[in-house]
């Protein structure tokens, strides 16, 4: 649980733009103060992680409290990226919530199977998204005990 009134921050790996917009103002929309950071791909997302390339500097990728994982981008899909991030010992232990427009079983168990934290169907509505972050950050940020980061 994250102290009260305290930022954290969220980054979501998608390669929609006009979701990552959709996001950032339903964000707006809640209660919750975060830092919301956007990777395109599973590689970039990497590069966030490792602050590698234009990430190199630290200010420029805190690390992630939360992981909004698309599974279909470009490049590194959001399956591998998953897999890569629960197998990381320096990395397992950030939660990631699979923000997808995939209903297929296969997709939702692989996902629980890899270590997924919650797998959420992307919404159809703008209202529905931000009743999605409000859940996501209360539920996070403030129900949950999470261990401690490295």
């Amino acid at each position: 649980m994250i102290e009260p009134g305290k930022s954290f921050t969220i980054l979501m790996a998608d390669d929609d733009a006009d979701d990552c917009l959709l996001v950032h103002h339903a964000m707006r929309e809640t209660e919750h103060t975060c830092d919301l950071r956007f990777v395109q791909d599973g590689e970039e997302l990497f590069d966030y992680l490792h602050r590698r390339g234009q990430y190199a500097n630290g200010q420029a990728a805190p690390r992630p409290d939360l992981i909004l994982l698309d599974l279909k981008m470009p490049k590194k899909d959001g399956r591998e990226v998953l897999r890569d991030i629960k197998t990381d010992p320096d990395f397992k232990r950030i939660p990631i919530v699979a923000l997808t427009t995939s209903t297929a079983e296969d997709d939702i168990r692989f996902c629980y199977e890899m270590g997924a934290n919650s797998y959420v169907t992307k919404p159809v509505t703008f209202r529905n998204l931000v009743d999605i972050m409000n859940t996501l950050c209360k539920y996070w940020f403030e129900v949950v005990e999470l261990p401690p980061m490295r």
